[in-house]
C-alpha cells in the first residue's frame, strides 16, 4: 500500500508539472525551462526503478531522499517563473525582407524597416520591409494584454511618424470569458489580408487594403463571442492617437465574424464618424467631414485550395479631389471595389497564388480613405494627357478619376516550418493615364511591379 502511495505521488508530480509558455522556444533555449525538463526526467525514471521494484518493497533512504529533492526544487522554479511574470507569456515575432521593382518610378532595390513618411504609404511600399515583436500576457483572472512593437513600419509609424507601437491593447472580462472590455491602440480589422508577412500570401496587398481602409483605432469598446458569432465594437479615434482642437466626437468602428464550418466563414467591418478631411483647403486643413464605410469578406480554405474574396464601398463628406466647376465648392468622395484570392498548394511546400482587384474611383475627380488630391505614384486622380502645343501635361478630365485594376501572381516555398520565400508578379491598370513615368516625366495608364520576400518567425 506504501509502495501504491509513493508511486502515484512520484507519477503526479512528473507528469503534473507545468512548464513556463515561452513561446515557440526550443526547450534547450531556455535554462529555466531545460532545468524543469531535466527534474521531469529525473523523476519519470524514479517511477520506472519504483514500479519494477518487488511488491513488499518501498524507497531506499537514498530514494526518498532524491525524491523530496526533485520536488522542492521544481516547486521553487515554478515560483521563480510566476515571481519573474512568464507564466502565460507569449513572445513572438518575424523578420520580413522584401526586394520591389517598380517599373514607372524606375526603381529597384531592397525594402527593410524603411520609415513609411519618408516615400508616403503606397501599394509598393505597403506593410512589408519589416521587422515585428510581439508580446501576448494573460493574467490568472483572464486578462490580456498585448503589445506589438514594428519600428518605422506599423500603424503608429504611418500615424504620426515616429512611433514603433503597432498594437498597445488590452482585453479584460465582464461577465465571462466571451464578453470583453477592449480598450488602446487596435489595428483595423477590416478586409481578408493582415498585415503581418507570415498571415498573408503575397508581398504586396490588395487595393482596398492599401486605399479603403483605416490604419488603426485608439478608444474603448466590448469583444462579444457567442456560438459561431464574434462581435467587436469600439468608439475610437480613427487613425489618430490625439484628436486635434475642435475634433471632438469619435467613430464607430465594427467587426461581425461567422465561422459556418471548419472549413468556410465570412465576416463584414465598418467605420461612420467624422474623420481628418485631407482635401485642398487652400493652405488650410478642412474641418473633419462625415465617413461612411462598409466591407463584406468571405473565405474557403479546405486541403490545398484557398479562396479568399472582399467587396467594400464608403465615402466621404466634402473629400474628393475635383472641387465644383460651377460653384467651386468642395464635393463627397465615392469609391467601390472587390478583390479576390485564389491559391491553390502544388506541394506541401510550394504554393501558388492568383489575386484580382478592381476600384472604381472616378466620381468627382476621384478620392479615396485619405488620398483626396491626384497621386502619380499610386495612380490616383483624373488623368493626364501631353499638350503638344503647350509642350506640357494637362489633366485631360478633371471631373472623372482613373478607376483601378490590379493582377498578381506569385508563389511562396516554405522552406521549413519558420521560413517562406515569396516572389510575385504585379501589373497595374487605369482607366486614365494616371502613373507617373520617372523617366520621360509624363504619364501613362500602366505600371509593373516585381516583388520578393524572405519571411522568417519565430
Amino acid at each position: 500500500m506504501n509502495q501504491f502511495k509513493l508511486s502515484a505521488l512520484a507519477l503526479g508530480v512528473a507528469m503534473g508539472l507545468p512548464l513556463p509558455s515561452f513561446a515557440q522556444t526550443a526547450p534547450t533555449d531556455n535554462p529555466l525551462r531545460k532545468e524543469l525538463l531535466d527534474l521531469q526526467a529525473r523523476m519519470a525514471e524514479l517511477e520506472k526503478r519504483l514500479q519494477s521494484a518487488e511488491s513488499n518493497k518501498g524507497m531506499t533512504p537514498e530514494q526518498q531522499q532524491d525524491f523530496n529533492r526533485i520536488a522542492v526544487k521544481a516547486e521553487a522554479l515554478e515560483d521563480s517563473r510566476d515571481f519573474m511574470g512568464m507564466k502565460n507569456l507569449k513572445i513572438s515575432g518575424y523578420f520580413d525582407l522584401a526586394y520591389v521593382y517598380n517599373q514607372a518610378q524606375d526603381r529597384a532595390g531592397f525594402q527593410f524597416i524603411n520609415p513609411v513618411q519618408s516615400g508616403g504609404y503606397g501599394y509598393d511600399n505597403s506593410y512589408f520591409g519589416m521587422a515585428m515583436l510581439d508580446f501576448l500576457k494573460e493574467t490568472d483572472s483572464g486578462t490580456r494584454w498585448h503589445l506589438t512593437l514594428a519600428p518605422n513600419r506599423g500603424a503608429g509609424a504611418i500615424i504620426d511618424g515616429s512611433s514603433i507601437v503597432h498594437e498597445a491593447s488590452v482585453s479584460v472580462p465582464l461577465t465571462d470569458l466571451q464578453t470583453r472590455l477592449i480598450a488602446g491602440q487596435i489595428p483595423d480589422w477590416s478586409g481578408y489580408e493582415f498585415v503581418p508577412a507570415p498571415q498573408t500570401k503575397l508581398v504586396s496587398h490588395n487595393l482596398l487594403f492599401d486605399f479603403t481602409l483605416p490604419v488603426s483605432y485608439t478608444g474603448i469598446g466590448v469583444d462579444i463571442v457567442r456560438g459561431k458569432w464574434e462581435t467587436k465594437a469600439l468608439l475610437a479615434n480613427m487613425n489618430a492617437s490625439l484628436r486635434t482642437p475642435h475634433q471632438k466626437a469619435p467613430v464607430l468602428a465594427y467587426r461581425v465574424d461567422y465561422s459556418k464550418g471548419e472549413f468556410d466563414g465570412f465576416g463584414f467591418a465598418g467605420v461612420h464618424g467624422n474623420v481628418a478631411n485631407y482635401a485642398d483647403g487652400g493652405g488650410s486643413q478642412l474641418p473633419d467631414s462625415r465617413l461612411d464605410t462598409f466591407e463584406f469578406d468571405a473565405y474557403f480554405i479546405r486541403g490545398d485550395l484557398t479562396l479568399q474574396g472582399q467587396m467594400s464601398i464608403g465615402r466621404q463628406k466634402n473629400a474628393a479631389i475635383t472641387l465644383d466647376p460651377v460653384t467651386g465648392e468642395h464635393r463627397d468622395a465615392q469609391w467601390w471595389g472587390a478583390s479576390t484570392l485564389m491559391a491553390y498548394k502544388f506541394q506541401p511546400t510550394l504554393e501558388g497564388i492568383v489575386r484580382l482587384d478592381y476600384l472604381n474611383n472616378e466620381k468627382n475627380g476621384g478620392g479615396l480613405l485619405g488620398y483626396a488630391s491626384s497621386d502619380g505614384r499610386n495612380g490616383i486622380g483624373p488623368g493626364w494627357s501631353y499638350d503638344s502645343a503647350a509642350s506640357a501635361w494637362t489633366q485631360t478630365n478633371p471631373e472623372r478619376g482613373a478607376n483601378r485594376t490590379a493582377l498578381t501572381v506569385g508563389a511562396n516555398f516554405n522552406f521549413n516550418a519558420n521560413t517562406t520565400f515569396k516572389l510575385e508578379y504585379r501589373s497595374d491598370f487605369a482607366s486614365e493615364a494616371v502613373f507617373f513615368d520617372a523617366r520621360s516625366n509624363g504619364y501613362r495608364k500602366t505600371n509593373h511591379l516585381l516583388g520578393g520576400a524572405m519571411v522568417v518567425s519565430f
